[in-house]
């Protein structure tokens, strides 16, 4: 693989970075697991920047999420590992296997027969790695526990629904959350925390199945719900400094009511 000047100078920075003679201190102390919660910060960021239709600012958060690909690749190159041209023909490798309707014989005319196709080859790479032994079902194995918890819900009952372990409509979904709502009322009134914690789990687990059923993505319904929050509470205490009030001097009335007025501003 030949790399363009661009990539090229940013591979030859990252090395300079963490050259022990004359590097930067504080690259040179990181190693995977300190990087690690910047590389989820960072896609995180990709996704708020594509919410937000901010193209200038999604270029920038591009580099910054390339940035960590290009440091984990050069830790594991110091180490012995792989290096980021390995990474690279890793993955230019698996999107030739994964689309053998664009680069070989088969057939797929549609997105859903993609979907298909994808999923076939990729259950049978699962089926092609040694078995890790952890005791974990070989329908689940491979759902990483580093995702996000409803994300990681939704693609762990993806999983059991395609041997059939799962309900056939909605309808029985929300006769559960229902059951499990009363269940998590009850520990909460018995003061057990443990138990309390545990129902709540029960909870969110199948509140995550009826997105999945509804066809939507539980984390970005509540990355949705986190900015409709945000906005209407900007619109609240603006509404309150209007009236010459601060919020830390408001009561709950007076707050909830000019809540209210921050809704309406936001349906119009």
């Amino acid at each position: 693989m030949t790399a363009t000047p661009a990539l090229t100078r940013l591979l030859e920075i990252m090395a300079r970075l963490r050259n022990p003679d004359g590097g930067c201190p504080w690259d040179l102390e990181q190693t995977f697991a300190t990087i690690a919660p910047y590389t989820i910060e960072e896609a995180y960021e990709v996704e708020d920047a594509i919410a937000r239709g901010d193209m200038v600012g999604l270029k920038d958060e591009l580099g910054d999420l390339l940035l960590q690909v290009v440091f984990h690749s050069r830790m594991a190159e110091e180490a012995g590992h792989f290096a980021f041209e390995d990474v690279a023909a890793g993955i230019a490798d698996k999107m030739i296997r994964r689309h053998p309707h664009v680069f070989g014989s088969a057939e797929a005319d549609r997105p859903d027969q993609v979907t298909a196709n994808w999923e076939a080859i990729k259950a049978a790479e699962r089926a092609a790695k040694p078995v890790s032994g952890d005791g974990i079902s070989a329908v689940l194995a491979g759902v990483t526990s580093g995702l996000p918890g409803l994300t990681r819900a939704v693609k762990l009952q993806n999983r059991a629904a395609r041997v059939g372990f799962d309900w056939p409509d909605k309808a029985p979904v929300i006769d559960k959350i229902k059951e499990e709502l009363a269940e998590l009322e009850a520990e909460i009134a018995s003061g057990d925390v443990q138990k309390t914690h545990e129902e709540f789990g029960d909870f969110l687990f199948v509140i995550a199945n009826l997105a999945r059923h509804l066809k939507l993505d539980p984390e970005d319904a509540m990355r949705a719900a986190n900015r409709k929050f945000e906005r209407r509470f900007s619109n609240m205490e603006r509404i309150l400094e209007k009236t010459g009030k601060k919020l830390v001097d408001c009561d709950l009335n007076t707050m909830d009511a000019a809540w209210n007025e921050a809704k309406a501003l936001d349906k119009k």
